[in-house]
């Protein structure tokens, strides 16, 4: 198995309330794996350690071969954006631009070729069924052709891994089903590693493999339940 992202000992804090226990966890390059678990297990507070939004009080994440706690703010902030693609429940794209242009924007901000930009972002656009919405605002896009409009976005600059927090919890249950193909579709075509954090089991059940989170551990990862992946103490402290 070839690792995409290598999670160690992860510590996290929030004042004296302790989210994150030590948690241990690796994803094959190319793999679909869901997160789930009830509210305030931590599921959240891992998708954001792992791309990079937020730092662990101890412990360490490897994506694609990169230590990214040895990154700098300035080497993060472009690891982030050229490397991690992100998908939200809501949608956060920008009103005042098109569909096209909010897919382009991360190229842009890149310091990318403008022209290879909008041929990848034509691409997408065409791969996720949205040729004949790309010059709509937001506000003229229904829910599922506003998330495919950001899962286009997310993978403008061809990132390493696609990382997805209720990508369907804002949609009716016809656009929830076409974004749970699509993100096995991207599997399939362009050999996307996803993780997504999820509460929709119907999704949890259709991915390669399913985490299930209680209390700040990993306590199954659908290889043998009740398995606990929590260890004591931190390997390495962030200051």
């Amino acid at each position: 198995m070839e690792k995409m992202i290598e999670v160690r000992d992860l510590h996290k804090n929030f004042g004296t309330l302790e989210v994150l226990k030590g948690i241990s966890l690796d994803v094959a390059r190319g793999e679909v794996v869901t997160i789930v678990g009830a509210s305030g297990a931590g599921k959240t507070t891992l998708l954001q350690i792992i791309g990079t939004l937020s730092r662990p009080d101890c412990g360490t994440v490897c994506i694609d071969g990169v230590q990214t706690g040895r990154l700098g703010d300035r080497e993060l902030s472009d690891f982030r954006n050229g490397r991690i693609g992100f998908v939200f429940q809501f949608h956060h794209l920008l009103p005042e631009f098109t569909a096209f242009e909010n897919v382009c924007i991360p190229g842009y901000i890149g310091g990318r070729d403008r022209h290879e930009v909008e041929m990848r972002a034509a691409e997408l656009i065409e791969m996720l069924g949205l040729s004949g919405r790309r010059d709509h605002k937001p506000a003229e896009l229904s829910g599922g052709e506003q998330q495919r409009t950001a899962i286009a976005r997310a993978l403008i600059n061809s990132p390493s891994v696609l990382l997805a927090d209720e990508p369907s919890g804002n949609l009716d249950s016809r656009n929830r089903e076409e974004i749970h193909r699509l993100f096995f579709d991207l599997r399939d075509r362009l050999g996307q590693t996803v993780v997504i954090v999820t509460h929709d089991e119907s999704l949890a059940e259709m991915s390669d493999r399913k985490i299930v989170m209680s209390d700040g551990l990993i306590v199954s990862e659908g290889i043998e339940s009740g398995q606990v992946r929590g260890m004591e103490g931190c390997s390495e402290v962030r200051g």
